[in-house]
């Protein structure tokens, strides 16, 4: 997809790897995206089968507790 295609919301320089999602939580890395983030990521485990439980791992930065409360609901709604 071109980049002017991708949504505002979603940040070119985001990193999605073994030790989770990367970025800069003051700007792009929002609740909104993140409940959107859980709920596609939640939909897409229960088409394929992979269970309904889901571990969410975090560090104790402020940051680490909104980040937690907007995937679960996102996932949630699922």
């Amino acid at each position: 997809m071109p980049s002017k295609e991708i949504p505002d919301y979603f940040p070119l320089d985001w990193r999605f790897g073994t030790d989770g999602i990367r970025g800069s939580v003051e700007t792009y890395m929002n609740p909104l995206f993140l409940v959107k983030l859980g709920w596609a990521a939640g939909k897409i485990f229960k088409e394929t089968g992979l269970g309904n439980s889901v571990l969410i791992g975090k560090d104790t930065r402020i940051s680490g507790y909104m980040i937690e409360s907007a995937l679960e609901s996102g996932f949630i709604s699922a």
